[in-house]
C-alpha cells in the first residue's frame, strides 16, 4: 500500500510526464515529412574549421550569467517581470532564441570556461560543498587562455566548480581578481551555504552586510572602474539571482504586489534587482567610455526552478523518502534535514518556462533553452538569431575575436562569430547534455533532433523545431536517426564523474542560506603541499 501512495504522489507531484515520455497517439503531419536518413555529422572536433577575425584592439569581454533565470522570467520574452535593462540589450544586441545551456549550474559553468560538454569533463551535477575535486585540473579555462593573450580577468559573483581545495578555486583557474562565493546558491542577506558563510575576496574572508546581488554589483562596477586601462579586460559577472532561497528587499517586492503567489512576487522582485545590477554594469562602461569596445554576453546558467505541487508540505517523510529515491534513481538512507531541503527545492521555485516544457535539472527544452543575449554596440547589428548556439560555443567564439583559433582542435563547441556578425548559417553540431543529480539521463541534439536517453535505457526523438513544446516523441517514426543519435551518445567520451557519493549529499546537504555552524568556506581550502 505505501508504494501504491507513494507511487501516486509521484505522479501528481512531478507530473506523468516527468516520469514516462510521452506516447504520440496521432503525430501531425508536419512532424513526420521529414526524410529518416542519417544525419551528416561532424567526424572529428576540429571538422568544423576555424573563422578569420580582423581587429587590431581585442575587445573587452563581459558575461553576465543569471542563476536559474526562466525562460518567460525576462520582460522581452513577455514576462511580468520587469526587465528594461535586458529588453534594451535584445533590442539593440543579438537575441538568441534557440541558446542552450545545461540543465543544472556546474555542469553549464564547465562548458563555459572549456568550450567542452560536461559529460566528457565528469561534471554531471552541481557540485556539493563536500565536493573535493571540481572542475579537472588538466583543463585550461578561458580565464587562463584569454589571460594568455594579454588579458586582465576577474570573476565577481559564484564560482560551484571546486572549493575545498585551492588548485579548483578561481585564482588558481585564470581568474586575478575573485569577489564572491565558491560553493552553490547562498542566502541573499546572511551569505551563507550549507551552515558555512562564503563570501570572500581572493581567498579571504569578507564580512560584508548587504544583498548579495547589490553587492555583487558594487564590486563588479569597482572592477570595471579600476582596470589597467593599457589592457583589455574580461569580466565574470556571475550573479547568484534568482536562485532560491527567495528572498528581495521589501520595496522591490511591494512593486509587485499584482501577483498573488508570494514565491513569484519575490521572485519577480529578485530578478528586478538583477536587472539594475545588469544597468549599472552597462551604464559603468558608457561612463568609462569603453562601452564601444565591449562585447557582453548574457545568459542564464539553465531554466528556471519551476514548482511541483505543495501536497509535498503534507507528505510524510517515508512517502518523501520513496519519492526522492525515485527521482534520484538511488537507494540511499534517508535524513529529515535532507528531505525539508527536497520539499523546498520542489515547492519553492517560482520560475516560468512557458510556453518550454519543464525546467531546472530536467532534459525538457525548459530546463535547457535558456534567455541570452549578445551586444556589442556599433560592432553587432540588432537582430534575432534562430540558429542553435550553446554554452560550449561561447570560449571558441570570445578566443576567435583575439585571433585564437585553436579551440577547433579540442572543443566541443565552434566559434559562432559569422552568425553573430551576419547571420551565416551554422554548421551543425551536436551538443551533448546530462541531468542530475543521482543517477543521470543524457541527451544530444542534433538540431533540429533531440535524443533522450534515460538511466532506465528508454530512448526518446524530438523535432524541438517543429515541436518546441515536445508534446510528440518520434523515435517510431524516425528508426534511422534515433539509432545514429543514440549511437553517437552512447560513444560519446564520458569523464569520471567529480562528484561525491549521493548519500554523502544527503547527510550534509547544501541549504541555501540559515544558521552557521562551521568555519567559512573561505577558512576550509586546502593547500597542496
Amino acid at each position: 500500500m505505501k508504494a501504491i501512495i507513494s507511487t501516486l504522489s509521484l505522479l501528481v507531484i512531478l507530473g506523468a510526464g516527468y516520469l514516462f515520455f510521452q506516447i504520440n497517439s496521432s503525430v501531425p503531419a508536419n512532424l513526420i515529412n521529414t526524410l529518416d536518413k542519417p544525419l551528416e555529422l561532424p567526424k572529428a572536433l576540429n571538422s568544423l574549421g576555424t573563422v578569420p577575425f580582423e581587429t587590431t584592439t581585442p575587445p573587452n569581454i563581459v558575461i553576465i550569467m543569471a542563476d536559474d533565470l526562466g525562460w518567460n522570467d525576462v520582460g522581452y520574452h513577455g514576462s511580468d517581470i520587469h526587465t528594461p535593462n535586458l529588453d534594451m540589450l535584445a533590442k539593440n544586441g543579438v537575441e538568441l532564441n534557440r541558446f542552450y545551456a545545461h540543465p543544472t549550474c556546474s555542469p553549464t559553468r564547465s562548458s563555459l570556461m572549456t568550450g567542452k560538454s560536461p559529460v566528457r569533463l565528469g561534471v554531471l551535477a552541481p557540485l556539493s560543498k563536500l565536493n573535493p575535486k571540481g572542475l579537472p585540473i588538466e583543463e585550461v579555462t578561458l580565464a587562463e587562455r584569454l589571460r594568455e593573450q594579454g588579458y586582465q580577468t576577474a570573476l565577481v559573483g559564484k564560482w560551484h566548480l571546486g572549493g575545498r581545495n585551492a588548485a579548483y578555486t578561481p585564482n588558481s583557474r585564470g581568474f586575478d581578481y575573485f569577489y564572491g562565493n565558491l560553493m552553490g546558491g547562498i542566502g541573499y542577506w546572511d551569505h551563507v551555504h550549507g551552515g558555512g558563510y562564503d563570501l570572500q575576496r581572493n581567498g579571504q574572508v569578507v564580512r560584508e552586510e548587504g544583498y548579495i546581488t547589490h553587492l555583487t554589483t558594487k564590486d563588479a562596477v569597482k572592477v570595471i572602474k579600476n582596470r589597467d586601462k593599457e589592457r583589455p579586460l574580461f569580466l565574470f559577472a556571475s550573479f547568484n539571482a534568482p536562485h532560491i532561497p527567495n528572498e528581495a528587499p521589501e520595496g522591490s517586492v511591494n512593486r509587485y504586489q499584482h501577483i498573488d503567489n508570494k514565491n513569484r512576487r519575490i521572485h519577480a522582485a529578485m530578478v528586478s534587482e538583477f536587472d539594475k545590477g545588469v544597468g549599472k554594469i552597462v551604464s559603468t562602461l558608457k561612463s568609462e567610455n569603453i562601452l564601444e569596445n565591449t562585447l557582453i554576453w548574457f545568459m542564464s546558467d539553465n531554466g528556471g526552478l519551476i514548482p511541483k505541487s505543495q501536497l509535498v508540505n503534507y507528505l510524510p517523510d517515508w512517502t518523501m523518502e520513496m519519492i526522492t529515491e525515485k527521482v534520484i534513481g538511488q537507494d540511499v538512507e534517508m535524513t529529515s534535514r535532507f528531505l525539508d531541503f527536497a520539499r523546498i527545492q520542489l515547492t519553492q521555485g517560482a520560475s516560468v518556462n512557458t510556453p518550454l516544457q519543464g525546467g531546472k535539472t530536467s532534459l525538457w527544452e525548459g530546463g535547457m533553452r535558456v534567455p541570452s543575449i549578445v551586444y556589442w554596440k556599433g560592432r553587432l547589428q540588432p537582430s534575432r538569431n534562430e540558429q542553435m548556439i550553446a554554452v560550449q560555443d561561447v570560449l571558441p567564439t570570445l578566443l576567435s575575436l583575439t585571433g585564437n583559433n585553436d579551440a577547433a582542435r579540442w572543443a566541443d563547441g565552434r566559434s559562432v562569430w559569422p552568425a553573430l556578425l551576419n547571420n551565416e548559417a551554422l554548421p551543425l553540431n551536436p551538443v551533448v547534455t546530462v541531468s542530475g543529480p543521482g543517477q543521470p539521463n543524457f541527451s544530444v541534439i542534433m538540431y533540429p533532433w533531440k535524443l533522450v536517453k534515460g538511466s532506465n535505457s528508454s530512448v526518446s526523438l524530438y523535432n524541438i523545431e517543429a515541436d518546441p513544446t515536445e508534446n510528440y516523441e518520434l523515435s517510431q517514426d524516425y528508426p534511422v536517426i534515433t539509432k545514429q543519435l543514440q549511437g553517437y551518445l552512447d560513444s560519446f567520451p564520458k569523464g569520471s564523474s567529480v562528484s561525491v557519493p549521493y548519500q554523502n549529499t544527503v547527510n550534509d546537504s547544501d541549504y541555501f542560506g540559515g544558521v552557521e555552524d562551521r568555519k567559512p568556506w573561505a577558512e576550509t581550502v586546502k593547500f597542496d603541499d
